[in-house]
C-alpha cells in the first residue's frame, strides 16, 4: 500500500484497520469469478488457489460460509449484457466471451482444483459486481444465511472483485479483500485495485492476517461482528 494512501487514512479514521473482527457464523467468503475460462490462462490466477481453499477450509471449520459466484454472459446463444459484448470487444471476441460463460460451457464451470463442497453457496451474475440484486443472486443468498461480513477473492482483482467488494460495503456488508487471495494479469492492476477499496470501502489483509486475527469468534460479554 503507497504510503500517502496510508497516511490519507491515518488522517481520515485513525487507525489502520476498518474492522477488527468478523463473527465467523456471520461471515462469508465470497469468491469471484474463479472459473475456467478465466483462470486457465492467468498464472497469478491459478497460483491463488491453494490460498483459496486454505480460506475456504478455515470458514466452514470455523461456522462461516463459502460462496462461489460465477459469471453468466449468454444463453441460447443470446448476451445477457449485450451493452458489453457490443461496444467492447470486437464481434468475435464478444461471441467467445458470451459463448465461454455460457451454462453448460466448460469455460463457465469453476476451476476442478478449487474446493467447492456441496454445502456451499452457489450464485451466478451478470455483470462484473456479484452485489448488484437485479444482476446475481448472492445477496439474497447471503441474507438467508444472516451474512454481515464477505471477505471478497477471486479474479480480476481491479474489475469484478474490487466492484464486488465496493458494491457490498454500499449494501452495508462489512467488507475486507484478501489481497494474496485476489488475482489479476499484472502486478500494478492487482495493486492498484486495493488502493480505493482501502480507502474508503473496507480492508485489505492477508490470509493469515484474515484466519490468524480478524475471523475469530466473540469473546464472552464482548459484542459480535
Amino acid at each position: 500500500m503507497p504510503q500517502y494512501v496510508i497516511d490519507r487514512v491515518m488522517k481520515k479514521r485513525g487507525r489502520l484497520r476498518v474492522f477488527d473482527r468478523f463473527e465467523p457464523r456471520h461471515s462469508a467468503l465470497v469468491v469471484i469469478d474463479m472459473q475456467e475460462f478465466y483462470v486457465r490462462d492467468v498464472p497469478s490466477a491459478i497460483a491463488i488457489i491453494p490460498n483459496i481453499n486454505r480460506l475456504a477450509r478455515a470458514f466452514r471449520e470455523r461456522g462461516g460460509h463459502v460462496a462461489w459466484v460465477k459469471m453468466v454472459a449468454g444463453k441460447g446463444g443470446q448476451s445477457l449484457w449485450p451493452l458489453y459484448h457490443d461496444h467492447f470487444f470486437t464481434p468475435e471476441n464478444g461471441q467467445r466471451h458470451r459463448d465461454n460463460l455460457t451454462k453448460g460451457h466448460p469455460g463457465q464451470e469453476l476451476h476442478a482444483d478449487l474446493d467447492a463442497r456441496p454445502e456451499d453457496i452457489y450464485a451466478d451474475k451478470q455483470r462484473f459486481s456479484a452485489f448488484i440484486p437485479k444482476y446475481s443472486d448472492l445477496p439474497q443468498h447471503l441474507d438467508a444465511k444472516g451474512v454481515k461480513n464477505v471477505a471478497v477473492v477471486g479474479m480480476l482483482t481491479n474489475f469484478c472483485c474490487e466492484t464486488s467488494a465496493r458494491d457490498a460495503m454500499m449494501l452495508d456488508y462489512h467488507v475486507a479483500m484478501v489481497y494474496d487471495a485476489n488475482a489479476a494479469r499484472f502486478d500494478d492492476d492487482h495493486n492498484v485495485g486495493f488502493q480505493t477499496v482501502y480507502q474508503s470501502f473496507g480492508d485489505v489483509v492477508s490470509v493469515n492476517e484474515m484466519l490468524s486475527d480478524m475471523l475469530q469468534p466473540a469473546q464472552a460479554g464482548a459484542s459480535e461482528t
